[in-house]
């Protein structure tokens, strides 16, 4: 008998994993089952049974495949909050690197499609809930920080909570990738969001610097024969 290594098996569970989300977005959670998986991954499901605990607990290693990274860099930005030069732009660019992996990483938008339109929180998903729950709550607290450090720093007093502004902010940045995933063509999700993300940031009365228009350059002749049409 061979013996397997660890590659071998993080092979296997990586191999699961892919399956998972590509028949979950096609079939939905619950009509999904751990047998579909196992057959599509081309192995057995007590091969599941050696990665993860039931559905749930494969369903959240799908999703933090993912959503790790993005919760990482949010997490630097709480942590550095007081020694970065500026907390609120690296805030914000922590919100806007999650909608340019969305819209651009095909596994992100897969994995985010599933677990906004593909999943309900049956018995057996309590455990997605759960971690999903642990996961806002998580984000909003590191976004409060960030914008607490702000706050201190420009000095200014906003009209409502800080928990409020957070909250705001991540309904925004929820809501934005949540409509978009319902139809991508409907609008530029980076673009859409920047200007949504500024707009709130400013209602709270914060100052974010001019940010520059990247203009192309345009030959002197191309422009000469424009200016003559």
């Amino acid at each position: 008998m061979v013996r397997r290594t660890k590659a071998d098996a993080l092979v296997t569970r990586n191999t699961l994993l892919d399956a998972a989300e590509h028949l979950f977005q096609a079939h939905g959670v619950s009509r999904t089952s751990l047998n579909d998986i196992a057959t599509a991954a081309g192995t057995t499901r007590g091969a599941i049974y050696w990665h993860f605990k039931d559905k749930a607990d494969l369903f959240n290693a799908m999703m933090e495949r993912v959503t790790m990274p993005l919760e990482g860099a949010l997490a630097c930005t709480a942590r550095t909050a007081e020694t970065v030069a500026n907390p609120l732009l690296s805030l914000r660019d922590s919100m806007m690197n999650a909608l340019r992996q969305t819209a651009t990483d095909e596994q992100t938008r897969r994995v985010f499609e599933v677990a906004t339109h593909k999943v309900e929180y049956v018995s057996e998903m309590q455990a997605v809930r759960d971690r999903h729950l642990q996961v806002r709550n998580e984000c909003m607290a590191m976004t409060e920080e960030a914008l607490r450090e702000a706050v201190r720093r420009e000095d200014i007093k906003l009209a409502m909570p800080l928990s409020t502004a957070a909250l705001g902010l991540h309904v925004i940045v929820d809501g934005l990738i949540q409509n978009w995933l319902l139809d991508p063509q409907a609008f530029d999700l980076e673009k859409s969001g920047r200007h949504t993300v500024d707009t709130y940031l400013a209602g709270l009365g914060f100052h974010l610097p001019a940010t520059r228009s990247v203009r192309r350059s345009v030959p002197r002749v191309a422009r000469q024969s424009a200016h003559a049409d």
